[in-house]
């Protein structure tokens, strides 16, 4: 019998907008070698370390840190329609 679930975790993340500061925070480097100014801003697709190796991470991802420190990207459609702000108190 299949069942319904939701997620009850709650994580930290933050908007990815292409800064050096946010690329040397999470490691973020480009998919292969270029020389600085060849590639287009089109063409730039940075990659996020996670534990299951690089994952694409593009400007306005948000990028998730989990309880042990390991980071994952989620669009931004997909995270604003899972998570919702916790307020503090």
């Amino acid at each position: 019998m299949i069942k319904t679930y939701r997620k009850i975790a709650t994580i930290s993340a933050e908007q990815f907008d292409g800064s050096d500061k946010q690329i040397k925070k999470y490691g973020i480097r480009p998919p292969y070698p270029q020389e600085i100014g060849t590639i287009t801003d089109e063409e730039w697709r940075p990659l996020l370390p996670t534990k299951e190796g690089l994952m694409t991470c593009h400007v306005g991802d948000w990028v998730a840190t989990g309880i042990n420190g390991e980071h994952w990207p989620i669009a931004d459609d997909i995270f604003k329609k899972t998570y919702v702000e916790v307020k503090e108190k």
